[in-house]
């Protein structure tokens, strides 16, 4: 008989990852409100905001005035995405005590993403994890691309193990695989954690997947029977990647936490809050959450 885990993290990314490829721009205030609203639901991290040049993510220019103006609570990590010293050197400004770092598995997607190779992009790390180390700030690593490129089509999994080990020997106390254009199937995801967790264990290990062909749960479900404890999700789905074609967001948080209840596995989430929270921000953005939890449960 399968063993599932008894308890499960999840990571809700909406704020960041979901809100920063919208088109219109966020108030302030609404961002600031999304998030204060998550920290009522029982979730223990909720990725804020992120320290990237307003230039190429207009999205996220207001990123210090959300940090203010957030009730952060006690007991809950609110993770801010740092791709360079700049972005860390704000972020600690702003207060953040735990920030991440984003690599990729594909080359393709690292050159045609940030101009550079695998390996350069990874090095520019390496200032970031060392400050970080100094002022006592968690840093965690993503992997884009663990499943797919939208220019190499499929990944190597031991090329994301490499990646992965690499920033896990950095330092960064917890990896999160990205399925970033929502390619993967069940028994392709698994194969990429198995041999993944043969360079990292698997209790450092997070799973992030996109639900571009409606796999993501799927997927989810059979990296849990490996023993993964951590998922990334968007609350009312939101995000998507801008490389993927058709690609229709992140997982929703709510259809998880459904997921993982149902099968008597603990996350600490209030499920209603959270649908609660996903109609909230799905009516600011002016469309139906893409949750069909929250869609049942609003009939």
């Amino acid at each position: 008989m399968i063993q599932y885990p008894e308890q499960v993290k999840i990571v809700e990314v909406g704020p960041r990852d979901g809100l920063q490829n919208e088109k219109s721009l966020i108030e302030t205030a609404d961002k600031i409100e999304l998030i204060n609203q998550l920290s009522e639901t029982g979730l223990s991290v909720i990725e804020a905001t992120s320290f990237v040049s307003p230039k190429w993510v207009p999205q996220m220019a207001d990123n210090r005035e959300v940090m203010n103006g957030i009730n952060r609570q006690a007991g809950i990590n609110y993770p801010v995405l740092t791709p360079n010293m700049k972005g860390f050197e704000a972020a600690l400004e702003s207060g953040a005590e735990e920030v991440a770092v984003f690599g990729a598995a594909s080359e393709s997607f690292s050159q045609k993403n940030i101009n550079c190779s695998i390996e350069d992009s990874l090095k520019r790390f390496e200032p970031i994890m060392a400050e970080a180390a100094k002022h006592d700030i968690k840093v965690r690593g993503y992997v884009s691309c663990v499943l797919g490129c939208p220019y190499e089509g499929a990944i190597d999994p031991h090329t994301v193990a490499d990646v992965a080990k690499i920033l896990f020997d950095m330092g960064c106390y917890e990896i999160s695989l990205g399925d970033t254009i929502g390619v993967g199937t069940p028994l392709k995801a698994q194969a990429m954690i198995a041999t993944v967790a043969e360079k990292v264990s698997i209790d450092h290990l997070a799973i992030h997947f996109h639900d571009t062909y409606g796999q993501a749960l799927s997927n989810i479900l059979a990296c849990l029977q490996l023993g993964v404890q951590t998922i990334d999700s968007s609350v009312a789905g939101l995000g998507g990647c801008p490389y993927a074609k058709g690609a229709s967001g992140n997982v929703a948080t709510e259809d998880v936490v459904y997921m993982l209840h149902g099968m008597g596995i603990d996350t600490g989430i209030d499920l209603n809050k959270l649908v609660s929270v996903g109609q909230f921000i799905s009516k600011k953005l002016g469309r139906t959450p893409i949750s069909k939890v929250t869609n049942a449960l609003s009939a």
